[in-house]
């Protein structure tokens, strides 16, 4: 029987025992970037907040199409206008610019027939309401702009300000620990012999923490002592998530484990059928969350993007907690071992997805995270993913490309 959790199980478990953040704080929208948003927000002020003009032209009746009209005034964009159209009439306007209620269509000036004198002929062909953003027809007052859990981009904090809205009530953000264990670790700006490893994991998880908009705290090294780890786990209790990497495998030197549990730990589940990332570790010491990770550097930053982000997500308040998928035409077969999850490394590009190295790496490499810019989990299933098949993918490392694509091709 295998005593390893099932992946879904492990992943929805993990989410289950994840509390939301109850702290919230106010912050100016300038530095609301990648926060998350603590209550609903609800327009209060018209988008637009008066009908205006798209465009630079004529505003007109629609009635008087295919006539010439006189311009009796010139209206500008901040000015007020009171209606004053009589029969053969119209409005020159600016774009934004509010229209008088006895105009209902806008010309562009690049569509009359003519303009001279004070006087204008338009085509016959002509839209009512054309050119005419109305009143609230974005937006009207009390809808809702964004709901609680949104997290903030630069399109909503431009909606914001439109509102005259600056200061917004955010989540406040999680307060991350990240821990290494291991006496082979040094750290980079130490002096390494042949012997010893340079620190990345931390370094890495901090900095892609630091991408998803997360910030966390590099505490050190435990010591590979049950005793040192016990006392060490104990100043980390003040933190609202707590990372670790390496000392929860079987190892002599694995003392994670006992370590977290002699403070407190309730652990919900140690051990997932996946590979590589099998002696993940996750549970909650009262209201911290622990979160234990295998020590190679690989399998470290895999379980990050598998189960980690996920869970932080949602602490953090946001509504978007689960993997955005994408659907990829494999283009070189490769072999998987049946009876576990594989988690396989890739590259995504333009729909197709190709394997890294044939699948044919180590789980304590590094050069091969950048190599690659995605993730395919198989099933327990699988043993082979043939050619041209349809695969699903989770992507990271996915900024901008140097190739150009044609958009409309």
């Amino acid at each position: 029987m295998n005593k390893y959790l099932d992946f879904k199980d492990a992943v929805s478990l993990s989410l289950d025992i994840a509390e939301i953040t109850s702290i919230q704080e106010i912050v100016h929208i300038e530095d609301s970037i990648g926060r998350v948003l603590a209550q609903d927000i609800f327009c209060r002020k018209n988008l637009p907040s008066f009908n205006n003009s798209a465009m630079d032209g004529f505003a007109i009746k629609a009635v008087d199409a295919g006539k010439r009209l006189r311009v009796v005034k010139t209206i500008l964009a901040g000015k007020n206008s009171d209606e004053c159209l009589g029969d053969n009439e119209c409005y020159k306007i600016m774009t934004g610019a509010k229209v008088p209620l006895d105009a209902d269509t806008i010309i562009p000036i690049e569509d009359v027939l003519d303009y001279e004198n004070d006087e204008v002929t338009i085509k016959e062909d002509v839209r009512k309401n054309s050119c005419l953003r109305f009143k609230g027809e974005e937006k009207a007052l009390k809808d809702i702009l964004f709901n609680k859990g949104a997290v903030v981009t630069s399109a909503m904090v431009a909606i914001l300000a439109s509102q005259g809205m600056t200061m917004l009530s955010l989540y406040k953000k999680l307060n991350i620990a990240v821990v290494s264990t291991g006496n082979e670790l040094k750290e980079p700006w130490e002096s390494a012999s042949e012997d010893e490893i340079y620190n990345c994991n931390s370094y890495a998880i901090i900095s892609l923490l630091k991408e998803k908009g997360f910030e966390a705290t590099y505490t050190g090294v435990v010591p590979d002592s049950l005793e040192k780890s016990i006392a060490f786990v104990k100043t980390l209790e003040s933190y609202d998530v707590i990372i670790t990497t390496g000392g929860i495998s079987m190892g002599d030197a694995d003392f994670m484990a006992e370590a977290f549990q002699s403070n407190g730990l309730n652990i919900a589940f140690h051990g997932v059928n996946i590979k590589p990332g099998r002696p993940i570790m996750m549970g909650k010491m009262e209201k911290t969350f622990v979160m234990c990770l295998p020590g190679n550097p690989l399998t470290a930053m895999v379980n990050m993007h598998l189960f980690a982000l996920p869970v932080l997500h949602k602490m953090q308040g946001s509504k978007a907690i689960h993997h955005d998928i994408d659907i990829a035409n494999n283009i070189q077969s490769f072999k998987t071992k049946a009876g576990r999850v594989n988690v396989v490394l890739g590259f995504y590009k333009n729909g197709k997805y190709r394997v890294t190295k044939e699948n044919k790496y180590g789980s304590g490499m590094i050069t091969v995270l950048h190599d690659s810019n995605c993730i395919l989990v198989t099933d327990e299933a699988t043993d082979f993913i043939s050619e041209q098949e349809s695969v699903k993918v989770i992507k990271f490392n996915c900024l901008y490309t140097q190739d150009q694509v044609n958009l409309f091709n």
